[in-house]
């Protein structure tokens, strides 16, 4: 009637040329090759540039826990108004 599985997956590795290990490390080796050649085409920032990144997450970071902190003072105290605590 037709072939049994183990038999198209043997037609197929023949037609493949290559058994499944060998084309499993050639996949991994072409991954390898695909990653060094982007890392390549990294710019990398000079000092300076890498500085003032520094100096502006801070900055923002900074802010933000601020912001985040007056916030939570000024809920805190809301819901200390509205629960009957005194604030």
């Amino acid at each position: 009637m037709g072939e049994s599985r183990d038999s198209k997956q043997a037609t197929k590795r023949a037609r493949d040329g290559r058994n499944p290990v060998s084309r499993l490390f050639g996949s991994l080796g072409l991954f390898i090759s695909q990653i060094l050649d982007e890392l390549r085409k990294v710019v990398r920032p000079t000092r300076s540039e890498l500085w003032n990144y520094t100096i502006v997450v801070i900055v923002f970071v900074t802010v933000m826990m601020a912001f985040v902190s007056g916030l939570d003072f000024g809920f805190s105290k809301l819901v200390g108004l509205v629960f009957g605590n005194g604030g």
